[in-house]
């Protein structure tokens, strides 16, 4: 039954979106839609909330809040704000303003109620969690009308159709149904959004390889970081898969940012266990000395960054003796990401090929990695044009902090194995499962992983691109000359019997 509920959520909130945002960019009417959905989710998890509270009473949280008894209404918010972490009274509900459509302009009493959920948490342990998350819903965009008429219709339009579906929240296990149906509505927006997507979505396929390497020999995780989180897709994976008791994660777009924060909460997570940043990772990093059990990232490719002359001094960089190159700063985020990394910890995340072989301080930084820290435990080469925004093949780099000396390096050329959908390479289920056995069991597949020791690394130079370790080329069948020979022999001695038969038949024509 959930499955069945869980395809009907699905369609039903993606036949909204597309149907109702009519010329609009699917990037653009993303955030009207999500944020709607959040809303929606909060108002009705609050009088939720509140009304079995109130059970006992015979009461609702509606009749409750006309009651003269102001203890009560007290001990309600003060409940709400430390259980869920905000309160919004009955009048800024949802319900109170699908109501009010069609009695007058909505859009001002909806910015009133959108407000006021974030209001609710100031000066509260929340208020970093709820501060500023609708602030991207811009109710006087002119990309939702032209005049205040269209753009009412248009928003009353989206609230009534989504008034029509029911998110199940009377069932704590329909939370993980919803929760995974707003991450489909993310995935399909990202689809459309061309360039834009690589911003905030890491497809599903690719988040569950991260995911399951991180949590290899653990069966709980303490928590878990990302330090370029987007829409939080591969944070709330990650952390299902190994139990997180705590997710952190930090992101420099301050709309994906607040579209991670409503994720996070969609999904059930408590407030008071997960601590999302706004900034960009590399200048400004959030967590300081903080360590974590498992990190995971997809960060941009070959970004730019600062490389400012600060950045020889600072603990993350520093030891490597060279800075990534300012026009790439692949590296930058490597050995950020590893400063975060708990010795017990596994660290995974996507980069381009790039990082395995090009030279100057990136060759100087990959040495170090290999030579002096041994961290580098696997490379995992992955099928090209898998991710929105780029064609180009990438690699999933494994690293571990307290690896024996004599630890080999394990690569996995799975380039090659995909389906073909579309525009769009996919990994099946086989494909995922064969790279993660591959790892776990540290196996040597021919022509499809190979464990290296360290001393052909050293002798390579310490060039990890993936060919140099695994061979992948098919030999062509040897040719035999003579067979060859012999059967161009037997073509010309039947071509010769045909051309006399052809002869025969046409003099019986007389033709000839």
């Amino acid at each position: 039954m959930s499955e069945e509920l869980q395809q009907k959520l699905r369609s039903q909130l993606w036949t909204v979106a597309n149907t109702l945002r009519g010329n609009m960019s699917a990037s653009d009417f993303m955030y009207f839609t999500l944020g709607f959905i959040f809303y929606k989710y909060l108002s009705e998890k609050i009088e939720l909330h509140i009304n079995e509270a109130l059970a006992e009473d015979d009461l609702t949280f509606a009749e409750a809040w006309v009651s003269n008894d102001e203890e009560l209404k007290a001990e309600l918010k003060e409940e709400c704000i430390q259980d869920l972490g905000y309160f919004v009274e009955p009048e800024y509900l949802y319900s109170t303003i699908i109501s009010q459509i069609g009695k007058g302009e909505i859009i001002p009493q909806l910015e009133r109620s959108l407000k006021k959920i974030e209001d609710s948490t100031l000066g509260q342990d929340s208020q970093d969690d709820f501060g500023g998350l609708f602030s991207d819903i811009d109710l006087a965009s002119p990309k939702l009308g032209k005049t205040t008429k269209e753009k009412d219709r248009l928003i009353s339009d989206v609230l009534v159709a989504l008034n029509g579906i029911d998110f199940g929240l009377c069932d704590a296990h329909d939370i993980d149904i919803l929760g995974d149906a707003y991450e489909y509505m993310i995935s399909q927006f990202a689809a459309g959004a061309g360039k834009k997507a690589g911003e905030f979505y890491t497809p599903q396929e690719v988040s569950e390889i991260l995911a399951e390497i991180v949590i290899t020999g653990k069966n709980r995780l303490k928590n878990v970081y990302d330090p370029t989180c987007g829409s939080g897709s591969l944070l709330l994976r990650t952390a299902k898969s190994g139990k997180a008791d705590q997710i952190f994660g930090q992101e420099k777009n301050p709309t994906t940012f607040n579209l991670c924060r409503m994720n996070m909460i969609l999904h059930g997570i408590k407030y008071t266990d997960f601590r999302i940043e706004n900034g960009d990772t590399i200048e400004s990093d959030q967590f300081e000395d903080q360590q974590f059990e498992a990190v995971v990232a997809n960060p941009p490719f070959s970004a730019d960054w600062s490389a400012a002359d600060k950045f020889n001094t600072d603990d993350r960089f520093s030891k490597a003796g060279v800075l990534a190159p300012k026009s790439k700063a692949d590296y930058a985020f490597i050995l950020h990401m590893i400063h975060h990394l708990d010795d017990t910890g596994t660290m995974a995340c996507v980069a381009p090929h790039g990082i395995l072989f090009r030279g100057a301080s990136e060759g100087k930084i990959r040495q170090f990695l290999i030579e002096k820290k041994n961290c580098i435990d696997a490379i995992i080469g992955l099928p090209a044009n898998i991710f929105y925004g780029t064609t180009i093949p990438t690699c999933i780099l494994v690293i571990k902090k307290c690896r024996k000396e004599d630890d080999n390096i394990l690569f996995i050329d799975a380039s090659k194995e995909f389906e073909k959908i579309k525009t769009q390479n996919k990994l099946r289920p086989e494909h995922i499962a064969k790279i993660i056995e591959t790892y776990r069991n540290r196996a040597e597949i021919e022509k499809y992983s190979h464990a290296a020791t360290l001393q052909e690394i050293r002798d390579n130079d310490f060039n990890l691109n993936i060919p140099r370790y695994v061979d992948t080329f098919e030999e062509e069948e040897e040719i035999d000359i003579q067979v060859v020979m012999s059967e161009i022999k037997t073509l010309e001695i039947k071509r010769a019997e045909l051309d006399k038969e052809i002869e025969v038949y046409l003099k019986e024509l007389g033709i000839m």
